[in-house]
């Protein structure tokens, strides 16, 4: 007999999304390297990106999470303790090291069709280029890309290959797991051999194509709590839809169930995939804290734009590689939460030379004003936020308060 869906309302959706995003408890409190690791276990993995406008990402989606969180215990997590590595997921990104023979299975996968696509911009020449990589990391140790440098080819006089050569080989092998991210210097990745980065238990597992699917699906929806096939597939990145929609079919009434989740705007609530423990995770689930919180572009509560808008109303887009004139709001602007909502944007950046946190612009969201006590606990916000990046003030500029479109 086919199941009755459960229903929920976007507002409990919010709930349960931001309480699977750790950001429905209060960030206050000591953070240590356990505590740290188990923030990340609990999002899956958290993403990686260079541009540092205020501070990096990663540095960003944890400290929104965990006042006490500073980068040098990321750092020792990654270097010295061996406890995360750095992938791909959908993006470059930093993940438990207990996930990794999941990854080992992803590169069998994926090796095909990786070796086929840099054999191709690479060119003639790629399995030399690769075995001469590996040869000089296996005598020379941890190497940069930059250390490939010279623009000249083999036997030529000062340099034995491009630079392009060097740092194909380097991706491939780093992309389809013999080579690992050791750490990084200036953001640059330091590559080594897997075996000199990841811990031998985790270097060695082996999961089955079967166990593989069944352990990305579960572990998507469990920090989805409910999704499409698609999203579900795209949560890791590493299987497609067709495998997702056929494992909750296969699961349903097992790790599945259905449910109809309702929209902010009113829409009709739409059929989709959740967990089977769907409505403990509800009830389990608390009230977010009506603070307000910076929330990065890069931030996993942001990444499904689809999904964003479905269930908060939120229209939201990164306009770095939007050409100047037909951006709507700013090269890197932040969303801002508070409660349960996303309340508006606002475009800031570290004046390093002014020694301030500067606020360009503010656009709340259409029907919302910059109360006093919004206000309040904006530049709260802001300044919990200048004083972990180490700056001396916060500086609102003449005008900063825009009307949105």
């Amino acid at each position: 007999m086919p199941q009755t869906p459960l229903a929920i309302t976007a507002a409990e959706g919010r709930r349960l999304i931001l309480h699977l995003n750790g950001l429905s408890g209060s960030p206050k409190g000591r953070m240590n390297g356990s505590a740290l690791l188990a923030l990340i276990e609990h999002l899956g993995f958290v993403q990686l990106d260079s541009v540092q406008v205020v501070a990096r990402a990663h540095h960003m989606i944890l400290f929104a999470r965990a006042a006490g969180y500073r980068p040098a215990m990321l750092r020792r997590l990654i270097e010295r303790e061996r406890d995360l590595f750095e992938h791909w997921t959908h993006d470059a990104a930093i993940i438990p090291t207990a996930l990794y023979p999941y990854w080992r299975h992803g590169f069998a996968r994926q090796r095909d069709a990786l070796t086929k696509r840099f054999r191709k911009w690479h060119g003639p020449g790629f399995e030399d280029a690769i075995e001469q990589v590996l040869a000089h990391l296996e005598t020379h140790g941890a190497v940069m890309s930059r250390d490939f440098a010279n623009p000249r080819k083999p036997g030529q006089a000062g340099g034995w290959w491009e630079w392009n050569d060097g740092k194909t080989a380097l991706e491939y092998l780093w992309r389809t797991g013999r080579l690992a991210i050791a750490r990084r210097r200036g953001f640059q990745k330091v590559y080594d051999l897997a075996e000199r980065v990841i811990p031998e238990p985790a270097r060695n597992g082996e999961v089955s194509d079967d166990t593989f699917i069944d352990w990305a699906c579960q572990g998507a929806l469990e920090r989805l709590g409910f999704g499409t096939p698609g999203e579900i597939a795209a949560f890791w990145g590493m299987i497609t839809t067709a495998e997702a929609k056929a494992w909750c079919e296969r699961r349903m009434g097992d790790a599945v169930i259905p449910m109809d989740v309702g929209a902010a705007d009113g829409a009709k609530p739409r059929r989709l995939f959740a967990r089977a423990d769907i409505a403990e995770a509800l009830a389990v689930a608390p009230k977010p804290p009506g603070r307000m919180r910076v929330i990065n572009p890069f931030d996993p509560l942001l990444r499904d734009r689809k999904r964003l808008a479905r269930l908060f109303g939120f229209d939201f887009r990164i306009e770095i590689f939007v050409p100047a004139a037909q951006r709507r709001y700013g090269y890197y602007v932040f969303a801002l939460l508070e409660g349960d909502r996303l309340v508006g944007r606002i475009d800031m950046k570290a004046d390093r030379p002014r020694d301030q946190l500067a606020v360009a612009a503010l656009w709340m969201e259409p029907g919302l004003r910059l109360t006093p006590a919004r206000r309040k606990r904006l530049e709260t916000e802001l300044n919990r936020l200048r004083r972990f990046t180490g700056l001396a003030r916060v500086r609102f500029a003449d005008g900063y308060l825009k009307r949105d479109g």
